[in-house]
């Protein structure tokens, strides 16, 4: 495996952990995954956006913060690559569609301190489902304060995400995971697999559809 940090990114209910968690056990990786249940602030936060808003984010910034910098400044000499399932500028994407202005510009400083002290991905796998499917997705897996998100908050998520990416040129595999069933058809794994085997050039952006 050339690549020794792996990020997998999209949007809520796109499939990123069940992803995380195949590739880890393909290649005996390590795993940092996003630990929604510890920020007391999220059930709240989705009954009361403007409320709860800018605790939820400074929470998620500094857990994702502590994780990444225990976990990612360790030595494994028996697992050599790493699979997140979260970016850290994730922190800032969503701190740009949750906050307003004035505390989005606190919140940016705030980032802007902390944000170099962690490792970037050698290359990010971004999962793109349609808001249709980002919606089931949410339905089955039944947490309870998500039932509820409008499809216009995850268009703005998707938005922001992609708009990101681009103008950063962030070397990129990009999956239309529409009809992504990474549990029950191996050959939806087959194709991240192969796609990883690439030699994609700093900033360039390879985009891959699933059978």
């Amino acid at each position: 495996m050339k690549h020794r940090l792996i990020t997998i990114e999209g949007n809520i209910g796109a499939g990123k952990t069940t992803l995380t968690h195949l590739l880890a056990n393909h290649f005996n990786a390590r795993m940092v995954l996003e630990e929604f249940a510890d920020n007391p602030f999220l059930p709240k936060f989705y009954e009361n956006p403007k409320q709860y808003a800018f605790p939820l984010e400074l929470f998620f910034m500094a857990e994702r913060y502590k994780q990444l910098k225990d976990l990612l400044h360790t030595a494994d000499l028996f697992q050599e690559v790493t699979i997140c399932d979260y970016l850290f500028t994730k922190c800032l994407l969503f701190a740009k569609v949750n906050l307003p202005q004035e505390e989005y510009k606190l919140y940016q400083k705030l980032f802007d301190i902390i944000h170099q002290q962690i490792t970037f991905p050698d290359i990010l796998i971004y999962l793109h489902a349609p808001i249709e499917r980002l919606q089931a997705n949410i339905k089955k897996r039944s947490r309870t304060y998500e039932q509820s998100i409008p499809d216009a908050y995850l268009q703005h998520i998707q938005d922001t995400y992609l708009s990101y990416i681009k103008q950063n040129h962030i070397t990129t595999i990009f999956v239309d995971a529409s009809n992504a069933d990474f549990i029950t058809n191996p050959q939806h794994v087959q194709v991240i697999l192969d796609a990883l085997e690439q030699d994609l050039a700093p900033g360039e952006q390879h985009y891959y559809t699933l059978p």
